[in-house]
Parts: C-alpha cells; structure tokens; sequence
C-alpha cells in the first residue's frame, strides 16, 4: 500500500513541469483523482439522460474555469484535495444507486467538485510560467482535456444504457469509483 501511495500521492497526480497547452491537458488526464471524477461526471450525466447530458459537464467546465482563475489569483481555499478526492468517492455513489437525481442538484455538485479540481490546476500555474499567453494556453489546455473526459464518460454511458447488463456496468463501475474515492480521500 506504501509504494501505491508513493507512485500515485498527491505530488505525482498533480506536478508537470513546463506550461502552456500540454501541460494543462496532461493534468486531468495524468491526475488519477482528476482523470476518474471527469469521467464519472460524463456516465452520471449520461445515466441521467436528456438535458442532463450537456448541463451537467458544462456546469462543471464552468465552476472549474471559476476555481482555476481563483488559483491562478493565489486566493487560498481550504480543503482543496478533500474537495477533490470526495468528487470521486460522491460521484461514484451517485452512480451507483442510480436514483434520478434532479438535473439542478447534479449541476450543483458537480459545479462544487469541479471549483475544487479548477482550484488545484490553477494553483499550479504560478510554478509552471509567469507568461501570459502560456496561462492562457494551460487554461485551455485543462478545460479542454476536461470536456473530452467529460464526453468520453457520456459516450460510454450512453452505450452501457442501451442494456440491462450495460447498465449494471454502469452502477458496478459507480461502486468501484467510490471504493477508489474512499480510498484517495484517506490517503490525502
């Protein structure tokens, strides 16, 4: 358990060297936490289905553009990692008992997730470069990287809906998220 903790601990989810595009796109994407609450935001807005599976991901591309500029400001908010990790651990449940959460709740909490997941990339960018287009360009790189995750999440969902053992999948696959999130939350 040591030597997970060590390879996949906080310093090595979230540190790149560099700036610009790459290193903002590699940051969900090479962030356990990250990488696994983007994605369970696309299968909860999929399992939801309607509308839910557009407003849910832009409410969360929108609170973490938010939370990232907040971090970029060096405004200090407590609890950052607890807010990220939980993501994992909250979304998973979520998805698992798969209970039809209104679309304006499941805006709500994911939009509060994702200013803590902005929070962190942005707090990493005055390391990264001080060069304004370089910010601008790791920006986009995060919220770019993001919205895929968030559509290849969906897309899985949308094809696990399609059957009953799909759908099974899907909850399963909520359960093992949360088993996960209990875990990351204990390691932060």
């Amino acid at each position: 358990m040591e030597l997970i903790n060590q390879l996949l601990g906080a310093g090595l989810l979230h540190s790149y060297g560099g700036g610009g595009i790459l290193s903002g796109f590699l940051h969900p994407i090479l962030g356990l936490d990250h990488l696994l609450a983007m994605v369970a935001v696309g299968f909860l807005s999929a399992q939801m289905g309607g509308r839910a599976i557009w407003t849910v991901p832009v409410a969360f591309v929108g609170a973490m553009l938010f939370g990232g500029i907040l971090g970029i400001l060096g405004v200090p908010v407590p609890l950052v990692e607890y807010g990220i990790t939980g993501s994992v651990l909250i979304l998973g449940v979520a998805i698992l008992v798969n209970r039809g959460i209104p679309e304006w709740v499941a805006m709500v909490l994911v939009a509060i997730f994702a200013f803590f997941h902005g929070h962190a990339h942005g707090t990493e960018l005055p390391e990264l470069t001080e060069t304004v287009g370089l910010i601008i360009a790791y920006v986009a790189g995060f919220l770019i990287a993001t919205a895929g995750l968030h559509v290849i999440g969906a897309l899985i969902g949308i094809m696990a809906d399609r059957s009953d053992s799909g759908k099974m999948v899907m909850r399963a696959t909520g359960g093992i998220l949360a088993v996960v999130g209990v875990w990351l939350v204990m390691g932060v």
